[in-house]
């Protein structure tokens, strides 16, 4: 069995998303898989639109949903670095190959202007023809080579394409897929600026660094038969290659903004956690034969198969990610929970708001509202209530339980009657609270309701939370007693 070796190779142009994301983690589950290599690239080429600012938000991303590299920036192997394409363009790799290929005819200078070429598939369109170079400067001569030299003309290198037959693209997701040569366009290696094109690097650093699968999105499908017909030219192993399906939005278009789509560190910064967001992009595309829908990552290392990738394209659904993400929280320790609060506090610079809260009192509440928090944010909005000295009452729950005609009567009376009893009583648990509010609704002829609600809005300001008398408990008696003491002096008199 060979030794894997996966990449994976973004473009610096903007914040990592969850297509590329997607991509990463499939490369990094084979190699996983298969105990092999996974490698981080970054393909930089492009120099108008690469930044500094990306090629961070793309090891801050990937470092973050812990994808780690075995090879690339930070991880150097020297057998195969430099790991990003400008410096390997600077080093003349790429035209070292290009030049191979002039020298056995597999390429050539091509001295037309972007203008001609635009011209040669208007009129290919005109004549319903493939609209692409029509190969005129394939056979210049040795002197019309030297002459267009002299007047200053600057070529780009095109790779000459076969004028027939098929070349067979094997696979591993979508089988065998045939090209027609004849409608493959003499394609641009080289830039008149010397810089390699995507297709031509992508091979290039793909050989040199021995990679033994592709496994990248559909969408690249279309480069692969361009991708291969250089690999055969300079008589180099093919990998293996798996194109993934698509990521589609609600509606069946490509996944944009429009959809709520954002880039990675962005559902960060929502709140919500790595393990998660992993666990629904395995699912976008690949499947288990029981349907599997949670996971840890062990257990997607363990199962993971391109085999089971399908080729139909993947529908991205926020609420499931939503839903996924509250499950994965729900899954967690207190400890565990808080620990993951705190940190996601600190990278959205929000760790200040924290800073007279007690510890111990905040796992206790997180605790109580864990089976409502869907997102690390939503613990703020579930349990600052807790941590206040002047509480917030909330007009709906005012208006509706101390200022009706129906309920402030009895609403005064509960209030005042608990702060009375309550101040004295001594066992502050749960179960005893229960029991004291029930009992006062039996003695006074009420319903529990009119007793439980008075006192909820009274020491939360809201009509709905956790549980009554277990966010009592871990508030404890002193502080409920304040809060009913503020609620009838506001209130009531």
């Amino acid at each position: 069995m060979i030794d894997v070796r996966v990449r994976f190779a973004p473009s610096p142009t903007g914040d990592l998303h969850i297509g590329g994301v997607r991509t990463a983690l499939f490369n990094w589950l084979f190699a996983k898989n298969r105990k092999g290599k996974f490698i981080l690239r970054i393909d930089d080429t492009d120099k108008v639109r690469s930044t500094e600012a990306s090629v961070k938000a793309i090891f801050d991303a990937m470092r973050w949903l812990k994808l780690d590299w075995d090879e690339g920036p930070y991880n150097e192997n020297l057998k195969y670095s430099p790991y990003c394409q400008m410096e390997r363009k600077e080093k003349g790799i790429y035209q070292k190959y290009a030049d191979e290929l002039i020298a056995g005819k597999f390429a050539y200078y091509c001295y037309c202007t972007l203008e001609e070429v635009d011209a040669m598939r208007r009129e290919a369109h005109v004549n319903k023809a493939p609209p692409k170079y029509d190969g005129r400067c394939r056979c210049l001569t040795y002197e019309q080579i030297e002459q267009k030299k002299k007047e200053g003309k600057i070529p780009v290198i095109r790779f000459k394409m076969p004028d027939s037959g098929v070349i067979v693209l094997n696979d591993i997701v979508r089988g065998k897929v045939k090209f027609d040569n004849f409608l493959l366009d003499d394609f641009v290696i080289i830039k008149a600026n010397g810089m390699p094109t995507y297709n031509f690097a992508c091979v290039v650093d793909d050989h040199l660094m021995e990679i033994t699968h592709v496994l990248r999105g559909d969408d690249h499908i279309s480069n692969t038969p361009k991708q291969m017909h250089i690999y055969n030219a300079l008589n180099w192993r093919l990998p293996e290659f798996a194109h993934l399906a698509m990521i589609l939005g609600s509606d069946g278009s490509r996944l944009s903004k429009r959809h709520g789509h954002m880039s990675v560190l962005e559902y960060r910064k929502e709140g919500f956690l790595q393990e998660a967001l992993i666990n629904y992009l395995a699912l976008l595309g690949w499947s288990t034969e029981d349907s599997q829908q949670i996971f840890t990552i062990e257990d997607m290392k363990q199962k993971f198969s391109i085999g089971r990738c399908g080729t139909s394209p993947s529908i991205f659904d926020s609420a499931k990610l939503l839903w996924l993400n509250g499950e994965k929280i729900r899954s967690k320790t207190p400890e565990q929970i808080y620990e993951l609060f705190v940190d996601w506090l600190n990278y959205t610079n929000n760790d200040r708001l924290i800073d007279n809260w007690d510890v111990k009192l905040l796992k206790s509440a997180i605790f109580l509202e864990r089976n409502k928090i869907k997102l690390l944010k939503d613990i703020l909005s579930l349990v600052d209530f807790f941590f206040t000295k002047d509480v917030d009452y909330r007009e709906v729950a005012v208006q509706t339980v101390f200022l009706s005609e129906k309920s402030k009567n009895v609403a005064k009376f509960v209030l005042t009657e608990s702060l009375i009893r309550l101040s004295n009583y001594r066992d502050f648990s749960a179960t005893s609270l229960e029991k004291y509010a029930r009992d006062l609704a039996v003695e006074k002829n009420i319903k529990t309701s009119q007793v439980f609600h008075p006192i909820r809005v009274a020491i939360s300001g809201r009509k709905q939370g956790p549980s009554l008398f277990h966010m009592m408990e871990i508030m404890g008696r002193e502080e409920v007693v304040r809060r009913i003491n503020i609620a009838i002096n506001k209130f009531f008199t």
